[in-house]
């Protein structure tokens, strides 16, 4: 993991510039079609502090883990797989019914960048790796996607609902889910 320039992404579906740093500590700098690169860029030099001690945090989980053999990971995704597929389907539909949400499909994939993802379609896409969460936290996860039917964006609405939800408990939670990594 190095302090190497980020990857630069402009995107026609960005609204505004953004910054993400992955648990393998890469630096993605994303930034809409109405704003110059060179603007990009000094955002990203103006963040470099809040980079940096991102990228300290991911080392710092990286060693945490422990190192583990190709076999071995294919071993653990299967095994997270299984267990994906025996709770998330009953939960999402539990959690939609006391919700009054509605979505079309549910699949489950190894995604390591997203924990879940809602289709324009209202298709939930969920992270066998939520199966390393907290109960709470998976529960989270799925009810911020099921909101995503309703509102297709992270607008004060969709916020708004998707606190109702949670109890009043969102900053708290999406807090505590930061502080997890896909792995």
């Amino acid at each position: 993991m190095s302090n190497s320039e980020p990857i630069l992404v402009c995107s026609p579906r960005a609204r505004r510039i953004t910054l993400t740093v992955r648990p393998s500590g890469e630096v993605r700098l994303t930034y809409p079609r109405f704003v110059s690169r060179e603007r990009a860029l000094v955002f990203y030099e103006e963040k470099r502090a809040w980079v940096e001690r991102a990228q300290a945090r991911a080392r710092a989980r990286q060693r945490a883990l422990p190192t583990l053999s190709e076999e071995e990971q294919r071993a653990e995704i299967e095994r997270l797989r299984l267990m994906a597929k025996r709770d998330l389907p009953q939960r999402i539909e539990r959690l939609a019914q006391q919700a009054g949400l509605r979505y079309t499909k549910l699949s489950i994939r190894a995604a390591r960048t997203k924990w879940g993802s809602c289709s324009a379609t209202n298709g939930i896409s969920l992270s066998l790796f939520l199966m390393q969460l907290p109960e709470h936290l998976r529960d989270f996860v799925i009810l911020h996607e099921l909101c995503h039917t309703v509102h297709h964006n992270h607008s004060p609405r969709f916020h708004a609902l998707l606190d109702k939800l949670v109890g009043g408990r969102e900053k708290e939670l999406n807090r505590e889910l930061r502080s997890y990594a896909i792995r």
